[in-house]
C-alpha cells in the first residue's frame, strides 16, 4: 500500500505535466464527488470530464478513462485488454493502488503504474477537465497534451449514459 498524500499524488501530477511542457490551470473549489457536482462547479460541459475508472482485469488493474457523461461498455474493455473477467475496483483497492478516494484520481495511470485506456471520444473536446488528487481541486489542460503526456492505449471503451 502506498501512504503518500493527496497533495503528494497532486505535486507528482504537476511534476509530470511540466516535465512534458504542458500548460494546466488548477481550480480550488468545494468537495465534488460525482462527475455532475465536478462540471457544475469548473462551469463546463459535462463531456468535457475525464472521468478515471479503476477496474480489474483478470488478475491486473487497470485505469480506464471516459468523458464524465459516459458509462463503461465492459465486452469492448475485456476485448482490448484480452481478458476474461472484468470488474471495478474496490474502494480498498483504489485507496491501496492510488493512495485515494474514488472520484478524485486524475486520468495518469502511470503515476499509479498502471496502463491507461482511454475513450476515442474523449478527444472531442479541446480542453478536458478532471480531479486532481482531491476532491476540492480540479486541472483544466488541452486533450492533445494529455495524449501526449499519458500515451493511452484509445479505443471505443464507453457510451453515452
Amino acid at each position: 500500500m502506498t501512504n503518500e498524500t493527496s497533495t503528494e499524488v497532486f505535486a507528482r501530477l504537476c511534476e509530470l505535466l511540466k516535465f512534458n511542457g504542458v500548460d494546466f490551470k488548477v481550480l480550488e473549489h468545494r468537495p465534488v464527488y460525482t462527475s455532475a457536482e465536478a462540471a457544475e462547479v469548473r462551469g463546463v460541459d459535462l463531456h468535457s470530464g475525464a472521468k478515471a475508472l479503476i477496474l480489474k482485469a483478470d488478475e491486473q488493474f487497470i485505469m480506464v478513462v471516459l468523458p464524465a457523461d459516459f458509462s463503461l461498455q465492459s465486452k469492448e474493455v475485456k476485448q482490448a485488454v484480452n481478458c476474461k473477467k472484468l470488474r471495478f475496483a474496490n474502494p480498498e483497492e483504489v485507496m491501496t493502488l492510488t493512495s485515494l478516494t474514488p472520484g478524485s484520481i486524475p486520468p495518469f495511470g502511470t503515476l499509479f503504474n498502471l496502463p491507461t485506456y482511454c475513450d476515442n471520444r474523449l478527444s472531442e473536446n479541446e480542453i478536458i477537465n478532471f480531479n486532481a488528487g482531491m476532491h476540492t481541486r480540479s486541472i483544466a489542460m488541452t486533450h492533445s497534451d494529455y495524449l501526449a503526456a499519458e500515451k493511452p492505449k484509445l479505443g471505443d471503451y464507453g457510451k453515452i449514459s
